[in-house]
């Protein structure tokens, strides 16, 4: 099987989940194209895939602009999504990201699934986490968000990684 794995990464999480995608992807006997960056992928890629894996951040729960341009273009594909988002642990909260992101997919589209898991966020959000329980130390949210921010430091780990991948795998049918 042709795989074609697009990923836009903003720390690192996400491009973690992919090579580790494209990895298995090989490992089965598909050959996986990899594209780091949504807007640098070509028309003749997109063509030869038979199926897109899409990885991407969370940005205020949906994709970043460059993907939800990709994912757009996606004429009568089989998609996979996946993704990473900072704040993480509920599936609910995963499958409202993965629902906000489908929506970028035109109806021409096979939607195969999605799978996502936590990733560590940058120091600067825990230092603006900081900054509002500095200024009201009994903010019970700002707190919860610092704690957060601390539980995310070890995702995406080695079971949300096989996670994902044994995610993708199954709906691919490999």
């Amino acid at each position: 099987m042709k795989c074609l794995v697009v990923v836009n990464s903003k720390g690192g999480n996400t491009r973690m989940v992919a090579n580790a995608l494209v990895d298995s992807l090989e490992k089965a006997g598909s050959e996986a194209v990899f594209v780091d960056d949504p807007a640098a992928v070509d028309r003749a890629s997109v063509d030869a895939a038979e199926a897109v894996l899409a990885g991407f951040w969370t940005d205020k729960g949906d994709c970043a602009p460059e993907m939800a341009s990709l994912l757009e273009t996606l004429e009568g594909k089989r998609v996979f999504l996946f993704g990473t988002a900072g704040f993480g642990g509920s599936p609910e909260y995963f499958e409202r990201i993965l629902g906000n992101v489908r929506k970028h997919l035109s109806d021409s589209v096979e939607y195969l699934g999605g799978a996502m898991c936590q990733g560590k966020m940058g120091a600067g959000v825990r230092a603006r986490y900081e900054s509002m329980l500095a200024k009201n130390p009994e903010d019970k949210r700002a707190q919860a968000m610092i704690d957060n921010f601390d539980a995310a430091l070890s995702h995406p780990d080695a079971d949300d990684v096989e996670g994902i991948v044994a995610a993708a795998r199954e709906a691919l049918g490999l």
